[in-house]
């Protein structure tokens, strides 16, 4: 399992000894120390020994990007629980499949996110935790390849799955995305992402190891990410697709700021459209632009070397350190350059597999085709290599969309619409979009006639978060069917609605 030093809270205690004083977070005009950091993550596990919380419990975090949020974090790990942090947008309806399915024993919330969890578990006050309590010990809780925590991300189909992730597999993540992109203690990174998506959660990871300071955001506002990267002389900015084309869009106050301090940007969650890079690096020509290529359940793949990118500005680039990337086609061989086949991943990053979904961890986590002896991830996204060892990605095997950064399933955001007694069936599926990735376009055959679409609109603003809402809603008397009776998904689908 690995021991209590394997742990991903030790590298805020070691932070808290060598870089006591030093600036773990910002939040605002207010700076939290390293020193600072440490003690209210003791203070938030002891208030959860006290509440019955064991080495192993599930605690999830259902809290909007603050300081108290990080110490939660750290706090739950200090305690020996596997921290499940939750976006805070998510509605009840998605709160009870995380509670019932990574069986929780204790959140906590925001005070004024608390009525949406009421009685679906125990629950505590975010900020009240990180008060008066006596700081607790070091736990002596196993880690290495213990659980350290269970990231919900939505698979091809149904409801979300739940990715454990463990001490290992988080701290090699730290460790090699510090090394590549060459963060050191002195770095600024601007905290845009939320915690509950991998990428942002590792920004923060990676700032606690090497003892750097990362400025809590908490407006995605263009703007206002455009102040505080010049006010903050922020050094890394990490993003996904519908940022930058908010960032580079034409009159994006960005071009009139002093950026003289940001040295790199990081793209993942999608592809950097071309376009945008030579607006990239036309407004910020000294910034180095690293683009990666991740999923959820290996964490990340691969990445561009900066130097790369003139001449292959559309490449996945190479496997990260310490890590190996295959493209196998359907007889478990290598592809040829060329040859389009499956990814598969293997490397000390790649997670434990589906809490308690032993059926769909049996599907993607494979014993490696080529006799390593290891765990390998087949990642379901179809890529092709060069003849110089580059990767381009090609598509998905499934229908999984990707809006605003998160991976979404079609069949999910059906559910929740069908959940509501507007509607009667629907099929969902998504049109590229410059911001969006994927626009959600939800067709929808209604209840009665007198259902409009601006009525099944306000039922999806209030029983899902900003990316599963559908940005239109095509009403139909009925849908096309197959041969054998079934929706035609393909036909339907492929219907461009009037803007």
């Amino acid at each position: 399992m690995g021991g209590s030093d394997q742990r991903i809270d030790v590298p805020l205690r070691l932070r808290a000894e060598d870089r006591s004083e030093h600036p773990a977070l910002r939040e605002g005009e207010r700076d939290i120390s390293f020193a600072d950091l440490d003690r209210d993550a003791s203070r938030v596990a002891a208030r959860l020994r006290d509440a019955g919380v064991q080495p192993g419990d599930r605690v999830l975090l259902y809290a909007r990007k603050s300081a108290a949020t990080v110490a939660a974090l750290y706090g739950i790990w200090r305690a020996g629980a596997i921290a499940i942090p939750a976006s805070a947008e998510l509605r009840r309806a998605q709160l009870v499949h995380l509670i019932r399915h990574g069986g929780v024993r204790l959140v906590l919330a925001d005070p004024r996110l608390e009525p949406e969890v009421e009685g679906l578990a125990p629950h505590l006050p975010l900020p009240e935790v990180l008060e008066g309590a006596p700081a607790a010990g070091p736990s002596d809780a196993p880690g290495g390849d213990a659980p350290a925590a269970i990231l919900y991300t939505s698979g091809s189909t149904g409801l979300p799955k739940g990715i454990a992730v463990s001490h290992a597999n988080l701290l090699a993540g730290a460790r090699i995305v510090s090394g590549y992109l060459g963060l050191g203690p002195e770095d600024r990174l601007l905290s845009v992402l939320p915690f509950h998506f991998d990428y942002g959660l590792n920004q923060l990871l990676t700032t606690v190891a090497q003892g750097s300071t990362l400025v809590l955001q908490r407006s995605t506002h263009p703007g206002a990410i455009c102040q505080a990267l010049e006010k903050e002389r922020i050094t890394g900015l990490a993003g996904v697709p519908p940022l930058w084309a908010q960032l580079f869009a034409t009159g994006s106050p960005l071009g009139r700021m002093d950026l003289g301090a940001l040295r790199f940007l990081t793209n993942s969650g999608g592809s950097f459209p071309v376009e945008l890079i030579r607006r990239a690096k036309e407004a910020l020509p000294n910034t180095r632009i690293v683009l990666m290529y991740g999923l959820s359940e290996a964490f990340r793949s691969t990445f561009l070397p900066p130097d790369e990118l003139e001449t292959r500005p559309t490449s996945m680039g190479k496997a990260i350190p310490e890590t190996e990337v295959f493209v196998v086609n359907e007889r478990g061989e290598e592809c040829a350059p060329g040859e389009v086949g499956e990814l598969v991943h293997r490397g000390p990053t790649v997670a434990l597999g589906y809490w308690d979904d032993p059926e769909a961890t049996a599907r993607v986590f494979r014993p490696d085709p080529f006799g390593s002896g290891e765990t390998v991830v087949f990642s379901g996204d179809r890529v092709k290599r060069d003849e110089e060892g580059y990767l381009y990605f090609v598509g998905r095997r499934d229908e999984q969309l990707k809006s605003y950064g998160h991976r979404v399933s079609p069949e999910e955001i059906e559910q929740a619409l069908q959940a509501s007694p507007l509607v009667q069936m629907a099929v969902v599926g998504g049109v590229p979009d410059p911001v969006a990735g994927d626009a959600i376009v939800a067709h929808v055959i209604p209840a009665s006639d007198e259902v409009t679409e601006a009525e099944v609109r306000a039922y999806a603003r209030g029983a899902m978060p900003r990316y599963m809402q559908p940005v239109r809603v095509v009403l139909h008397e009925r849908f096309p069917r197959t041969a054998s009776g079934k929706v035609d998904r393909r036909r339907l689908l492929s219907e461009r609605p009037c803007p």
